[in-house]
Formats: C-alpha cells, structure tokens, sequence
C-alpha cells in the first residue's frame, strides 16, 4: 500500500490541512490534481474502480474505464477536501439540488424516525447535514470501523463539527441498540449497503446482471422499530455543488417473513443500480469486501 493511499490518514491530513487553510481557488483546483497522482500511484484501488466500471457497464471498455477511473479518484479527492473543510472556520455549506425530497418528507412524518440507505457515492458526508438539517430530523451515520484509525478520527471529526451523530458497528448484536433508540427519537440512521462488512448477514440480491448482496442490518432494524427505509444518493456535480435523489420509502412488517425482506433487499438494491449507472465515476467504492 503506498503511502499517499485513499484510506490512508496522509491523505485526509492534507485534505484537511488545504480546505481549511487555504484560498479558494486552492480548495478548487489542488484536489483533482492530487486525485490524479494518488490514481498513478494506488495500483490497487486504481485495478477496484476499473473492475467497477466495467460491471457498471456490461463489459470492458479499457481506455473509457482507465479515463473514467482517473476522473473517479479526481471526484473522490473534490468531495474529500470539501467533506473535510465544511466544519472548518472558512467551510461553507454545499449548494444542494434534492430530487425526490418529499418522499424522505413523508417518511419522518410517519415518526418513527426514517432509515437513509446509501451508497460510497459523491458527497454524502458533504450533504447530509444540511439535507437532514431541512427535514428537521438529526442523521447519525453508521460504518463499520476502518483499518485506519488516525483516518478514521479525522473523517468522524469533520462529520461531528457538521453535527452529525456517528455510530461504528461491528459483529457484536449489541452495537446495533444505539441505532434503535435514535430511530424510536424520531432520528435518521444513515447506512451504506454497496458493502457487506466481514461477518455481518447478507440477503441476495441481483445487482448489475449477476448475483450480489446487501447487508441485512437495515432490514432488520427497519422491522424491528417500524422505520421505512428510503434510498438516498448523492452525486457531486461541481465546486461545492450536490445532487441528491431520494427514492420511494421501503416499508417492513414487524416480524417480517425471508421473502418480505428479499423483497425489500431488491427494491433498495434496483435503487442503487439506477443510481450509480447514471453517475459512473462517483461511486467511491475502493474497498474489496
């Protein structure tokens, strides 16, 4: 693993360093650029999102995907910077077009607190303050602890500053209670399903043509507390400038049956699909798992 990695804490240091310190135009014009140098040096995130592009698409096309590659890692490092400097003193808060909000509107009026399902996409620690902020409800993000500790700490330090709640589950059933008793508050508990953390129960999915999965925990807390799931995504289509679609609630019975929750699994997983073959190059999903 180089040193100048993606999930490296240099890398988030020095986004933070630049977009809190920095003019402007640097917090503009530096970020692609070190997109582009960790993209020639990370020879194994850059082979991930290739192999990615090409199950987005249906096929290999190696000089579109190397392209597209490229400008992926260009997009993640832009959202990194301005993930990163939003909390800061010279942070300003993102320019936010929302398709689809009175579908999450509708969920938190139901008040059992609302279950957002997303993806490793553009911007969603940028936005997801201010999109919850609008809907009056407070979001509490859920991940599994990354590899990183020191990358870690920074990326959960600029989500409090935003004021944003954060949750790190792991395989313990316990972890998972915490999220309960902020859905039975009326929160938002937001949760990323294009990864299956090692260890934590899948259902089955058809994603992209070909068997796939998505993590089970949403569906089992969406029946347990009653809170319908809608599928959010975000996309970044400028400086500080955000896309948000928001998708139809997913509702689940208490006690609901092996094939109400495949059912649902499917829904959320079409969701995704559509959404990340619209917008290729921001789907920030380096990991293997």
């Amino acid at each position: 693993m180089p040193a100048l990695s993606l999930d490296g804490e240099l890398l988030r240091r020095a986004a933070r360093w630049g977009s809190s310190r920095m003019p402007e135009w640097f917090v503009r014009a530096a970020p692609p650029v070190v997109g582009l140098v960790v993209f020639a040096l990370d020879g194994e995130h850059r082979r991930r999102i290739v192999d990615n592009l090409a199950v987005l698409r249906g096929g290999v096309r190696p000089v579109r995907d190397t392209v597209d590659a490229g400008r992926t890692f260009m997009a993640y490092a832009s959202c990194l910077a301005e993930t990163l400097g939003a909390g800061s003193a010279r942070g300003r808060p993102p320019q936010v077009l929302v398709h689809g909000e009175l579908h999450a509107r509708d969920a938190v009026a139901e008040g059992r607190g609302v279950i957002l399902v997303t993806a490793h996409t553009g911007g969603w620690d940028a936005v997801g303050a201010s999109f919850t902020r609008d809907l009056g409800v407070q979001v509490m993000i859920v991940e599994s602890p990354e590899r990183d500790a020191g990358a870690r700490a920074i990326q959960d330090a600029a989500r409090r500053a935003q004021g944003l709640l954060v949750a790190h589950v792991g395989d313990d059933p316990l972890s998972a209670l915490p999220l309960a008793r902020h859905l039975r508050q009326g929160g938002a508990v937001a949760i990323q399903i294009d990864r299956l953390p090692q260890g934590q129960r899948q259902r089955p999915v058809t994603l992209f043509g070909r068997p796939g999965h998505v993590p089970e925990g949403p569906l089992r807390l969406a029946s347990l507390t009653g809170a319908p799931i809608v599928p959010v995504f975000a996309a970044r289509t400028g400086h500080r400038r955000y896309v948000v679609h928001a998708h139809a609630a997913v509702r689940l019975p208490r006690d609901a049956s092996s094939g109400e929750l495949d059912f649902a699994a499917q829904s959320l997983s079409d969701a995704m699909q559509g959404f990340l073959r619209a917008h290729p190059t921001q789907w920030f999903h380096f990991a293997t798992s």
